[in-house]
């Protein structure tokens, strides 16, 4: 739906971060009995009844003015924790957290509200605490009011909001107030795909207003699309930081290798029939020079090449249309269970689609060290928005519940696809069985 952002050279050099975390850390006490609190004021806390848990972790870094930066990570990993000390509402346990501009935050559902005042008051609150006169939040109300959609019942104690009611109003009021950082907790997953929509489109018009945003989401489709950056937060450290889409590979990444694990302990993989390896006997070189490489190095994608019905290399078609995409890898040791697959990104690094050997019921040999294979993906591209849509070719060692990444290669090939007759709303066009219509006499 929307591009990533710009990279320009003004935008990787602003004059200064808007917000700067040095060597935070935040710990909370953990009692396993109630009475242990107690017991260790008693002490005068010369004895410690408590373990320590660091929620974060010895953070730094700078946030640039202007910027969306994105915070992924499981739950329970600091996010949350990291917004509250960048809003101020929690303080740090060490270190200090600099912020140069108003902050305006929709984190927790409700939080900032008053559940014994009416909607309408709560606004004032808000506005009163971030600093505006009663008139200028008065200016404001007929925005809020019209982007929050809650009708009548801005004059109603917010504790008979429902849940969506409460987000709807609270995100209103946040992007109203005039912010230089808007930060974004998980909230929005509350409301209905209509708002959601909607929020989603005024993140990026602040966004391409210079608004420095600060967004936690498990999202990955909006990191990548949003995110100029993105922090990997792993048990309250940072576990990467870097540009969005190579942070949140490698963040996926680590999720399936732990899922895996975790399967691994509970499952046996069921055992059924496959269909027996055949090797084109083709092998193709062919990678893009740019092409971002993860993996433990114990395989290598050699090349991926493109192809249409007729084994002939094409960079451009228009779908709907059958690809033929051939994938050569080697192995550098032994691979004892490979698995050969790839992913189809649209222009905006969001996966569309993938395929691999074991999903398909093709199951290959062993590879000894130095052996290559080839394996020809034969695909039936639906018809899709016109765009460059970029493959990503894999060698894994393992199974579908149980696999390492050896060598996968991000952007190795393109191909652009051509706009068709009508253009294609959203992603794809999903041909309907049947499509009948009866007109009513008045």
């Amino acid at each position: 739906m929307f591009g990533r952002p710009p990279r320009t050279l003004g935008w990787y050099f602003r004059s200064m971060d808007i917000i700067e975390l040095q060597a935070v850390s935040k710990k909370y006490p953990i009692y396993e009995h109630p009475g242990d609190r107690l017991r260790e004021l008693l002490t005068l806390n010369r004895r410690s009844y408590h373990q320590e848990h660091w929620a974060v972790r010895d953070l730094t870094l700078g946030i640039r003015r202007g910027e969306t930066f994105c915070v992924v990570g499981e739950n329970g990993s600091g996010k949350s924790t990291l917004l509250q000390l960048i809003g101020g509402i929690l303080t740090p346990s060490s270190g200090q957290v600099l912020v140069h501009g108003r902050i305006t935050a929709l984190l927790e559902l409700g939080s900032g509200f008053n559940p014994e005042y009416t909607g309408r008051e709560n606004v004032h609150l808000n506005g009163a605490i971030l600093g505006f006169a009663a008139g200028e939040v008065d200016r404001k109300l007929a925005q809020i009011l019209e982007f929050a959609e809650i009708g009548e019942f801005i004059d109603q104690p917010v504790r008979t909001y429902s849940s969506g009611m409460l987000v709807r109003l609270a995100f209103a009021v946040a992007v109203h107030l005039d912010p230089d950082i808007l930060i974004v907790d998980e909230a929005l997953s509350v409301g209905d795909i209509y708002f959601r929509q909607r929020c989603m489109r005024k993140i990026h018009e602040m966004r391409n207003r210079g608004v420095t945003i600060v967004y936690v989401t498990h999202d990955v489709a909006d990191v990548k699309a949003l995110g100029h950056r993105t922090l990997w937060l792993d048990r309250g450290r940072a576990a990467a930081l870097g540009d969005s889409a190579e942070v949140v590979q490698k963040y996926l990444t680590a999720l399936i290798a732990k899922d895996a694990q975790r399967l691994r302990k509970g499952q046996q993989l069921a055992s059924g029939p496959a269909a027996d390896y055949r090797e084109p006997a083709q092998i193709v070189t062919t990678i893009a020079a740019a092409a971002r490489r993860h993996g433990d190095g114990r395989g290598e994608v050699l090349g991926i090449s493109v192809m249409d019905d007729r084994e002939r290399p094409i960079d451009a078609a228009r779908s709907p249309v059958r690809l033929l995409v051939r994938v050569s890898v080697r192995a550098k040791e032994a691979i004892r269970l490979p698995i050969v697959g790839l992913l189809i990104r649209t222009e905006e690094g969001v996966d569309f689609t993938g395929a691999n050997t074991a999903s398909e019921g093709v199951e290959m040999p062993p590879l000894e060290a130095g052996q290559a294979a080839t394996v020809d993906f034969h695909i039936r591209l639906p018809e899709v928005a016109a765009g460059c849509y970029t493959f990503a070719p894999a060698i894994c060692d393992g199974t579908l519940l149980d696999f390492t990444i050896c060598d996968l290669a991000e952007d190795a090939a393109a191909l652009r696809v051509l706009p068709g007759d009508a253009p294609v709303r959203g992603t794809m066009r999903i041909p309907c069985a049947g499509v009948y219509a009866a007109v009513t006499r008045a």
